[in-house]
């Protein structure tokens, strides 16, 4: 085992304050518009449900495991997405596996379900290993010691594993351009706007939005490319790689025969080049991160990545526990997406409270990750918790970094086996090292991201 002798002292990282008092409407707007999950006060981490009225409406907190099941996988079907996430998310996302109800979601996750099976994730494994000794040779390039963004190396990272799995032909566009409009587009439509959180019509010009338009575009143009580029593979009879794209434009209702959307074809492709690279790149971010403060950690992950990880057999995984237990637990500390939200369709009971018809449940698992009489020091990095019998003793909905029920994430698999590749390459050749100074906390912008980047020295080991 790889702690039997050695106990890592316990870091916990620096977290948004939280409040001691609930805070008022003028307050709470401003601290949803600033970070959201600043709106969490001390009492939040504490208790398994609540129910109240607010400047939103009604809506519920459920932070128990057993409120979490109800919603998301035993009434499942009494909750839809609520009209907040689906303004916040809509515009750029559109009707994709993200946003889409009813039988819209499930023709959409039908369709792509085989290109997600554990045998063709397992074939995704050379191309990852690719992509990241690609990047290792690019820090090799670098003088000993440069000073790096990691986010945008992480986020570089992925964008090119999507390029060489999901969308085989590549992306069309530079990994640069990429982060700069993905950037854009977090820091327009991932900011809440009061219009949104007030309710009011569609019609009202919303100024985050008219701020994210570039960033629309240059997506909308993307996408127009690559159908395109596939669509001339296929009329012109060649054979096309059993892809994400592929599998898009081919997927037909099994019922009615009918090809799936134009728009919807778009809308998963936005979906997966942002949500599907963020989540790793961001999760990855936050794993590096966590090491640089975490020397006997880092160090453990360093052995084992030198002794257990196979490049020739990069989807030989199971000998990386430490590694994935790394991940695990920073995206644990971090989930990707850090609220999710639910709005009753007709009245319910939540650990035997009553939920009228209308409310909206939610549950962030920033808070569910870190409530206190679930997790032991639960503000605390400890990959450990991941390990051995500390890992079976997690109850399935305590912990839903990727969320639960029958909309879990699609991907979650794929992300799982990227990060532990990419930790492996990173980890046997380098060392990353916090510029000292900076104090790294989380910011909601749709996903949870690092406030102002994190700078890191790259040491070459």
């Amino acid at each position: 085992m790889v702690l039997a002798s050695r106990t890592p002292r316990l870091f916990v990282p620096p977290y948004p304050p939280r409040a001691a008092k609930p805070r008022g409407t003028l307050s709470m707007i401003l601290t949803l518009r600033r970070n959201p999950i600043e709106i969490w006060g001390e009492a939040d981490f504490e208790r398994p449900f609540s129910i109240g009225r607010s400047v939103l409406g009604l809506r519920a907190a459920a932070h128990d495991p057993a409120a979490v099941r109800r919603v998301f996988l035993d009434n499942a079907a009494n909750y839809r997405k609520d009209d907040l996430q689906l303004r916040v998310l809509s515009p750029g996302l559109g009707n994709g596996l993200l946003t889409a109800e009813g039988e819209a979601w499930r023709l959409q996750r039908r369709s792509l379900a085989p290109l997600f099976s554990p045998r063709q994730v397992a074939e995704f494994a050379p191309a990852m290993q690719e992509a990241a000794q690609a990047g290792v040779e690019r820090l090799h390039r670098r003088p000993d010691g440069a000073v790096i963004d990691l986010g945008a190396l992480m986020a570089r990272l992925g964008l090119e594993i999507l390029g060489e799995t999901l969308f085989s032909q590549g992306l069309s566009r530079e990994p640069s351009a990429f982060q700069e409009a993905l950037t854009g587009y977090f820091n327009s439509f991932g900011r809440l706007d009061p219009l949104d959180m007030l309710g009011a019509p569609k019609f009202l010009p919303r100024l985050g939005r008219l701020r994210g338009r570039p960033s629309l575009r240059f997506f909308d143009e993307t996408v127009e490319t690559i159908i395109k580029r596939r669509k001339a593979l296929l009329g012109g009879g060649g054979v096309p790689p059993r892809d994400l794209l592929t599998l898009l434009i081919e997927a037909k209702d099994p019922e009615t025969g009918r090809a799936m959307p134009e728009a919807d074809i778009r809308a998963n492709i936005v979906t997966f080049i942002t949500a599907g690279h963020e989540t790793t790149a961001n999760g990855l971010t936050w794993s590096l991160y966590l090491l640089s403060q975490a020397p006997e950690w880092r160090e453990i992950a360093e052995e084992e990545a030198e002794r257990d990880f196979d490049p020739e057999r990069p989807a030989a995984l199971e000998a990386c526990k430490a590694l994935r237990a790394v991940f695990e637990e920073a995206i644990r500390l971090y989930p990707p997406a850090a609220i999710l939200s639910r709005q009753a369709i007709a009245d319910d009971q939540i650990l035997g409270e009553r939920v009228p018809a209308g409310t909206v449940v939610v549950v962030s698992p920033y808070v569910l990750h870190r409530r206190r009489g679930l997790w032991s020091d639960p503000d605390a990095f400890d990959p450990a918790r991941f390990l051995g019998d500390r890992r079976e003793r997690i109850d399935r909905f305590a912990y839903i970094p990727f969320g639960a029920g029958p909309r879990v994430c699609i991907g979650m698999a794929f992300a799982m086996q990227e990060a532990v590749i990419v930790l492996a390459n990173l980890l046997r050749f380098f060392r990353f090292e916090l510029v000292e100074g900076q104090r790294v906390t989380p910011q909601q912008r749709v996903t949870l991201r690092p406030r102002g980047g994190v700078k890191m020295h790259v040491r070459k080991r």
